[in-house]
């Protein structure tokens, strides 16, 4: 391949891809991401003018360090004319240069994460609603515009209803073609086009690159997962580079669009979602690759960088680095010289701020700061010349017409320039409201739809709307997130402007084009559905239908109708869809919900980034749960609760604390070996802390009451163990504090076995029966169902017992002596601890499950796929069936499996095999999975685990095992197959490998 330096190429691209030599058109001034650009600003510069949106910037990933693209406004420049894009309420802006007078805007569907290009006359917008806009430069006209996506289809995605292939491939304009991709989940399509830029036609596309089957970032880790798309593409003269998220970039050849490479295991925690083109080589994430092969040649160091034609300026923290290309001779592996080619340091300037900007204008560099922007002589005197207070922090720069233009998080937008300060203010567009009589009627209306419905946030969708009065009133007075569903396009754009004046376009409220009989939405999201046009005019029967597929089950509402005559329709549980209520599914531990639904193929139905500090992956911390539409989810200092079908935060729960002891330890004692210390049980969540056990209400997060263990306050022994909840009655065990079992870990207050089991009234807190333990109890040696309690009285293995953790300690090994231990499996009735009958020969498990249906109780030890840690006692290698009326033994095998079993029917399934419940004689199971060290959890027609990425098993199809790319799952039970969806909160946390994303999410099955 023909090699050429960024900078030569560039020079060759200006001659014909730019409006003007001085103008800066494109995300850092050129194809290449320099930011730089030879023409200087003046010496003195005054603000000229000064821009604030009404809202400030909504980036898609707010908690995540290494996906940054849209954390301001970014700015170019074309035409003495500044162009920026917001993701908060979803418009182009276009602004005079010199005036900083509104000129024009431009609506999309979606959030505008990227800056435009420009060529010619016009420039192109990419948006989440997963189009390429073409808009005319001197008044915003649409010229043609290009879907991404194979469809219109929007699912809830990063808070917002977007494309299902939001276009996240940054625009590139490269002579007289414009590149952009769409799609951000590889198992769902990624597409990236090369497009005529004056017709919008393809010049080719590459559609096939997000499922290629590739090695994943850890190694041994193979997946049918491929490349995102997530950030600024970038082009050379040869290349097109597509920044993937977290991970490093993907080439591909720029005439034709084919793949080249993707080194996401070759470079395991490297990558991040900016990329810039220097020299022969490319800049990601504080490291030099080379352009043609991908392989890392350099670490340069994080921090905003310029392209310069003799090397690299880089900010690196309070200080400038710059650096030139130096041809340094060395020898290969064989012993032949060679040159290599190197970044050498010149000159470090030290200044006094954090540099958060940086680009280059002639010979001065412009640094970026916290509240202010700086000029810098790098090349001579190395020192600050200039400088100005700016509100916010500065994260975007553009350079053109002896004027910078500055963006900070803020959504303020600066301009300085040689002129004297402009004291005039960009005038304001009066907001018009509506007519008095009109407001009444639509705010009567709002506050009947809220009298008279019980869902007061999450989403509202208004179809068949003819204008947007009855979503404005309804955004004054809920905290509804309002999508309004208009079929014409022209009272769609006088809506949009009247929201937009509003102040509640974008963060409140948002128009889409779209024939409300035929919605581009996913179904059972929206919790409120409302019509304004049935105020005055009936719905049609297909209206109807339409409004009650996209309604949310387990409460969900639609109202419609006249004012003062309004109907209300809840919608009821959603038949087939299985709860997932305590660690292992359910109180009788089958690792199964049951749910008849979901099946695969997968994909992708909602995503989000969410600021809920969870533990640490290796610490293997609780499962998520699902019952009745809301997904619980522990975290460090307590839980939350989301909406299972749109994502939407429910409540926040604080519990200092809460999960810290998972945090931080890596692979030792932990929730597989002490149980979960939260479960769901009618209306209701119940979380134990030392003592102390929280009743909380399911829906609103809210506290119900306190449940104290059932013993004495100088009793030694006085914290929850295990914690369970069955037809009305909470369960719990007090723990035995002297039992410690971690080698490794001081000071942890996990515990896995019990002194007294005890079953408490759900509804009034109130003791009903407690049961002393001949010797002991072990916590995930108790299963609950058909009105009966089981669990295992033995003795306690002292081969588990650790004296005096230290560091690297290790488990003690195996004791002959506990192969004789005293036990006995016993049967109570479950509400007044009865009696049912007990069993004391050859009690070996150390984990219990029970098959309802067959009346059948499991008997097993711990199943796990690692060797990092696990207590002596779990030795292994047997499984026991016995008939739950009588104790009876049914069936004794010996049988290997390194995964909890699965209680599937009259199936039981593991990693390692498969057996009928009924007889124990094994049955034909293909199961083969890649790396990852997590449990399976399941329903009725699927598995779901970790295999490299999320892996997945229909068991109604001979697919084998499938994937869904881009992340990774947790270390024990993270993926939750309830409520007719895959569920899964972040099970990465504190991960640095470089999967594309880390993202809480939801996935549907194919119908």
């Amino acid at each position: 391949m023909k090699l050429l330096s960024s900078f030569a190429f560039l020079i060759i691209g200006c001659a014909f891809s730019t409006p003007a030599s001085a103008d800066w058109p494109q995300f850092r001034g050129d194809a290449a991401r320099s930011g730089y650009t030879e023409a200087p600003l003046p010496n003195r510069m005054e603000l000229q003018w000064t821009f604030r949106t009404k809202h400030a910037p909504a980036p898609a990933w707010p908690t995540h360090t290494r996906i940054k693209f849209d954390e301001v406004f970014q700015p170019i420049i074309v035409d003495q004319t500044v162009l920026f894009g917001s993701s908060a309420d979803d418009q182009l802006y276009a602004l005079d240069l010199k005036t900083g007078e509104l000129k024009w805007k431009f609506f999309t569907e979606g959030p505008i994460r990227f800056a435009p290009a420009a060529w010619k006359d016009r420039v192109f917008v990419a948006s989440d609603d997963g189009c390429l806009y073409a808009l005319a430069i001197k008044d915003g006209s649409l010229l043609w515009k290009k879907q991404g996506g194979p469809q219109r289809k929007f699912i809830m995605g990063n808070d917002r209803l977007i494309s299902h292939w939001p276009a996240r491939g940054g625009p590139a304009v490269v002579g007289d073609q414009v590149y952009f991709a769409a799609g951000v989940w590889p198992s769902d399509g990624v597409y990236l086009y090369a497009l005529d830029a004056a017709t919008g036609h393809v010049i080719w596309d590459n559609q096939n690159s997000g499922q290629m089957l590739m090695n994943q970032p850890h190694g041994g880790a193979s997946a049918k997962s491929g490349v995102s798309s997530q950030g600024y593409l970038a082009a050379s003269e040869d290349q097109i580079f597509m920044p993937t998220g977290r991970a490093v970039p993907a080439a591909f050849e720029r005439s034709t669009g084919k793949f080249q490479y993707y080194h996401l295991q070759k470079n395991q925690q490297r990558g991040g979602a900016e990329v810039v083109l220097a020299d022969q080589f490319f800049c990601n994430a504080g490291c030099l690759y080379d352009q043609t092969n991908g392989d890392l040649t350099q670490q340069t160091g994080t921090g905003p960088m310029v392209a310069t034609p003799k090397g690299i300026l880089r900010g690196s923290g309070q200080s400038l680095v710059y650096s030139e290309w130096s041809d340094t001779p060395a020898r290969d592996r064989k012993g032949q010289p060679i040159t290599v080619r190197q970044l050498k340091e010149k000159r470090l300037i030290p200044l006094d701020y954090e540099i958060t900007d940086l680009i280059i204008a002639g010979n001065d560099a412009y640094c970026g700061s916290h509240n202010k922007v700086t000029g810098v002589d790098y090349k001579a005197q190395a020192n600050s010349w200039w400088s100005h207070d700016i509100k916010g922090t500065v994260r975007g720069l553009a350079a053109s017409d002896d004027c910078l233009v500055v963006s900070t998080d803020q959504g303020v937008i600066s301009c300085f320039t040689n002129a004297e300060p402009n004291q005039t203010k960009t005038r304001k567009r009066p907001f018009r409201e509506m007519p008095l009589s009109v407001r009444q009627i639509y705010s009567t209306a709002a506050q009947e739809i809220c009298d008279k419905t019980d869902v007061k946030s999450g989403i509202c969708i208004d179809l068949n709307a003819d204008d947007a009065y009855l979503a404005a009133a309804l955004a004054r007075i809920s905290t509804f997130q309002i999508y309004v569903v208009m079929k014409d396009a022209e009272h769609a754009a006088t809506a949009r402007q009247f929201l937009h004046d509003a102040g509640l376009y974008g963060s409140r409220v948002v128009v889409h084009v779209a024939d409300s009989e035929q919605l581009p939405y996913s179904k059972h999201f929206a919790n409120l559905v409302i019509c304004s046009a049935s105020l005055y005019r009936d719905m049609t029967p297909q209206l109807l239908s339409e409004a009650r597929r996209i309604q949310r089950p387990y409460g969900g509402q639609f109202c419609r109708g006249p004012v003062r005559k309004m109907q209300v329709e809840t919608k009821a549980d959603l038949q087939g869809a299985g709860s997932w209520t305590h660690q292992y599914s359910n109180s009788t531990n089958t690792v199964n919900s049951d749910d008849e639904i979901v099946k695969g193929p997968l994909k992708m139905y909602w995503y989000r980034d969410m600021d809920f500090q969870i533990p640490n992956r290796h610490g293997q911390g609780p499962a998520p749960l699902v019952n009745r539409g809301v997904m619980v989810v522990g975290g460090l200092h307590g839980l939350c609760g989301l909406d299972a079908y749109n994502g939407h935060t429910l409540w926040k729960y604080r519990l200092k604390n809460n999960l810290t002891d998972m945090n931080g330890i890596h692979h030792d004692l932990s929730t597989a070996e002490v149980g979960s210390n939260f479960c769901l049980g009618g209306d209701d969540v119940f979380v134990s802390k030392d003592d102390v056990c929280h009743q909380i209400n399911l829906k609103t997060g809210k506290l119900v009451r306190k449940i104290s263990t059932p013993v004495s306050r100088d009793d030694p022994n006085q914290n929850w163990g295990y914690l369970g909840y069955h037809d009305g009655v909470v369960y719990g065990s007090v723990s035995n504090d002297a039992h410690y079992t971690s080698p490794r870990y001081k000071g942890l207050k996990l515990r896995n076995e019990s002194v007294l089991f005890f079953a408490m009234d759900a509804n009034t807190g109130t003791l009903l029966w407690t049961y002393q333990p001949e010797y002991s109890i072990r916590n995930n040696a108790i299963t609950i169902g058909n009105n009966s309690v089981y669990l295992v009285d033995r003795e306690i293995a002292k081969a588990d017992h650790i004296k005096e953790a230290r560091r690297n300690g290790r488990p003690n090994p195996p004791s002959p002596e506990d192969a004789l231990r005293k036990g006995k499996l016993k049967a109570f009735h479950a509400k007044t601890g009865k009696d049912l009958w007990h069993d004391d020969q050859e009690i070996f498990g150390t984990q219990l499950a029970l098959s309802e249906d067959h009346e059948i109780l499991l008997m097993f030890y711990q199943g796990i796929r690692h060797n990092f840690f696990q207590l002596p006692s779990e030795v292994g290698g047997r499984m026991a069936a016995i008939d739950a009326k009588t104790g009876k033994r049914i069936w004794d095998i010996k049988a290997e499996y390194q995964s909890h079993p699965v209680i599937n029917g009259d199936k039981i399934y593991a990693q390692g095999g498969a057996w009928n419940l009924k007889t124990g004689k094994p049955i034909d199971f293909q199961f083969d999975r890649s790396y990852g060290c997590g449990q399976i959890s399941a329903s009725k027609h699927m598995m779901v685990f970790r295999s490299a990425t999320l892996g997945y098993l229909d068991l109604t199809r001979k697919a084998g095992v499938e994937n869904f790319g881009g992340i990774r799952l947790g270390c024990y039970i993270n993926a939750i197959p309830a409520g007719g969806l895959v569920l899964v909160p972040d099970g990465s946390s504190q991960c640095n490998c470089s999967y594309q994303m880390q993202a809480w999410f939801a996935l549907e099955g194919s119908e």
